[in-house]
């Protein structure tokens, strides 16, 4: 395997409000989570406590318990020096990334056409249709939520709590991968929504054909794997054509 390259993005993070009163940990949780998923912290960016507790006028405390839910998450680590980081986007272990998320998501759509209830069918309904609201929108962020919320109704309707933590887990990571090729897929000829996917996901979960609901989810993977390779073929395409298949 080629050596590892990871993402360099630089944005300036966005200014922040005044907590509630007793939300101050939850409160930049939120925030710095935010900005690690809109790419305003770029991948690999240092997170210095006291700093974060200047910008955010508190104490270390609520800082680095925000810190500690971001690393249990994924969303940053924690290095033996008592450095944070952003976790590093690893473009060279996409492939492996897809791989996971497949299984994950075939497997959670599969069980979810054997064991659906009519809530649930409404439920993935809802998120399926404010995620199209989303992309209507233009919203990235809100984009990204809403596919998460999608394929997590799917996988609660699966009844098996161990798959939909680790499908969680990776629709997060994946979140970050979205938001670096938003703009891309916006412009491009094959940048029509995954929407139209959910709601045929839907329909073969509804109708409990678990065959067509895997392989639809497989599908659905499949497209989300060709999208973000074109993506790193136009920005990477000197790096990438050779080191990628």
């Amino acid at each position: 395997m080629a050596s590892e390259t990871t993402t360099k993005v630089k944005k300036k993070a966005k200014p922040t409000a005044k907590p509630a009163r007793g939300g101050g940990g939850r409160h930049v949780y939120e925030t710095l989570k935010r900005e690690i998923l809109e790419l305003d912290l770029s991948p690999g960016t240092p997170l210095d406590e006291a700093a974060l507790a200047e910008r955010f006028a508190m104490s270390r405390s609520p800082i680095r318990e925000a810190l500690v839910r971001l690393s249990a998450e994924g969303m940053v680590e924690m290095l033996s020096n008592r450095t944070t980081i952003v976790t590093p986007i690893n473009l060279m272990e996409f492939p492996r990334y897809v791989e996971a998320l497949d299984l994950l998501q075939r497997i959670t759509t599969r069980l979810a056409a054997q064991y659906r209830t009519e809530a649930d069918l409404t439920e993935m309904k809802q998120c399926a249709e404010a995620y199209e609201d989303a992309c209507r929108s233009e919203d990235h962020l809100d984009m990204s939520a809403t596919n998460k919320a999608f394929h997590m109704a799917v996988a609660k309707a699966g009844r098996n709590p161990y798959l939909m933590e680790s499908y969680g887990r990776l629709l997060d990571e994946g979140r970050r991968i979205l938001h670096m090729h938003f703009e891309f897929t916006k412009n491009s000829v094959k940048g029509r929504s995954l929407g139209p996917e959910h709601f045929t996901m839907i329909e073969a979960i509804e109708r409990q054909d678990a065959d067509a609901a895997d392989r639809l989810a497989h599908e659905h993977t499949a497209l989300f794997h060709d999208r973000f390779f074109d993506f790193l073929q136009a920005k990477y395409h000197e790096d990438f054509k050779l080191q990628i298949s």
